[in-house]
C-alpha cells in the first residue's frame, strides 16, 4: 500500500463522518487522568507546581473529555462527535500494538449502541470503496457477521461463559476441560480467567468469521457500558475483529454516576494490587456525570489496525 493511500484513509474517515453529520471535536492530549483501565498503562508526562504537586498523563483514550462535551454542551448541538488523534499507551510494540497510534472515537447522544453497529458497518464499507488500495484477498466479498459472546463460545469452545459467571467455578472449567491452557496457582480474577481461556481457545479460531462482531459481553466486562435490562447476565458491549483482529470497542455507554464511581474503586484497587501503581480518580469526568450525561453511545477505532487488517500494512505513519 503506498503512502498516499494510508493518508487517503484519514480523508475518507473525516469525510464519513461529515456526510453523517458528525462534528469534529478536539481534547487535550495531557490531562490529570488517562483512563482507569485495570490493564492499560499511561505514560506519565510531567509535573508542575501550583501551590501543590500535580501529575499529569498522555491520555490513552480522549474518552473522559468526549463524554464531558456530550453532558455539557449537548444544548449546543454537540449530539454526534468524533475526534481522530494520537493515544498514548506504555505497552510493548508489536503489529498491532505501538506506544503512540490514531484513534477515531464517536459518539451519538440519545442512541443506543445498536445504531453504532451499524455506523460501524457502514463505514468498513465506505472504507473499502473509498481506498485505492489492494484488499485483503481474506475479506473480499465477505459481510460482517454479529454474534453475541455467548454464541462465539458456543461456536469454539461448547460453552457458555454465562454459565461459569463465578471465579471459582471458571477456574474448575480451565483445569478440568482444558488442561492444556497455562493456568497459574496464583488465584486470578474473574476477568483474567475469562481472558486465559478466551485467548488460548476462542480468538485462535476468529479466522473462521473474517468479519466479526461480537456483542453482549458477560456481565464482569462491563467496565463504561450498562448491563442489558432483560439479562443482567450480560453488558451492552462490542468488538469487531477483522482477520482475528480486534478493531474497536464500543459501548452502551454508564451514565449512572454511583455504579462508575464503584466501578472505578474496583478497577483502582486491582491496578495497585496487580501493578503496585494507582492513578489519581478522574473527578473532573466524575462531575460531568453528576450534572447529568444523556443515554448515549460511543466507540473508539484504531486506525493503524483498520490499516493492518483491510489492506496489509504493517507499519503506517512511520511509527
Amino acid at each position: 500500500m503506498r503512502r498516499r493511500h494510508q493518508f487517503e484513509l484519514i480523508q475518507a474517515l473525516r469525510q464519513f463522518f461529515q456526510e453523517k453529520g458528525f462534528l469534529e471535536t478536539l481534547t487535550p492530549p495531557l490531562v490529570q487522568n488517562p483512563g482507569m483501565e485495570t490493564h492499560i498503562h499511561p505514560f506519565q508526562a510531567f509535573s508542575v507546581r501550583e501551590g501543590q504537586k500535580r501529575d499529569l498523563y498522555l491520555h490513552t483514550s480522549p474518552e473522559f473529555c468526549l463524554k464531558e462535551l456530550l453532558a455539557d454542551h449537548a444544548a449546543e448541538g454537540l449530539s454526534q462527535i468524533y475526534n481522530l488523534s494520537y493515544c498514548f499507551r506504555d505497552e510493548p510494540t508489536s503489529p498491532i500494538h505501538r506506544p503512540q497510534f490514531l484513534m477515531l472515537e464517536w459518539y451519538r447522544l440519545n442512541k443506543r449502541y445498536e445504531t453504532i453497529m451499524d455506523d460501524v458497518e457502514e463505514l468498513l464499507t465506505w472504507c473499502i470503496s473509498k481506498t485505492p488500495a489492494p484488499l485483503r484477498a481474506e475479506i473480499k466479498g465477505q459481510k460482517l457477521q454479529r454474534l453475541t459472546m455467548e454464541e462465539l463460545w458456543l461456536e469454539t469452545v461448547k460453552r457458555s461463559p454465562l454459565d461459569f459467571l463465578d471465579a471459582i467455578e471458571l477456574r474448575k472449567l480451565i483445569k478440568k476441560d482444558f488442561p492444556d491452557v497455562p493456568l497459574p496457582s496464583v488465584e486470578l480474577a474473574w476477568d483474567d480467567l475469562f481472558f486465559l481461556l478466551h485467548l488460548n481457545k476462542v480468538e485462535l479460531q476468529l479466522h473462521r468469521w473474517p468479519l466479526l462482531m461480537v456483542k453482549e459481553f458477560p456481565a464482569p466486562l462491563a467496565a463504561l457500558s450498562t448491563l442489558k435490562a432483560n439479562d443482567p447476565r450480560v453488558c451492552e458491549r462490542f468488538e469487531v475483529y477483522i482477520n482475528g483482529i480486534e478493531l474497536c470497542n464500543a459501548y452502551n455507554e454508564l451514565t449512572d454516576p454511583i455504579e462508575q464511581r464503584r466501578r472505578f474503586t474496583e478497577q483502582a484497587q486491582e491496578k495497585k494490587s496487580l501493578y503496585g501503581y494507582q492513578l489519581p480518580a478522574p473527578e473532573r469526568f466524575l462531575s460531568s456525570l453528576d450534572r447529568g450525561l444523556p443515554p448515549s453511545a460511543g466507540i473508539a477505532l484504531g486506525v493503524e489496525r483498520l490499516l493492518h487488517s483491510l489492506f496489509d500494512v504493517e507499519n503506517p505513519f512511520f511509527y
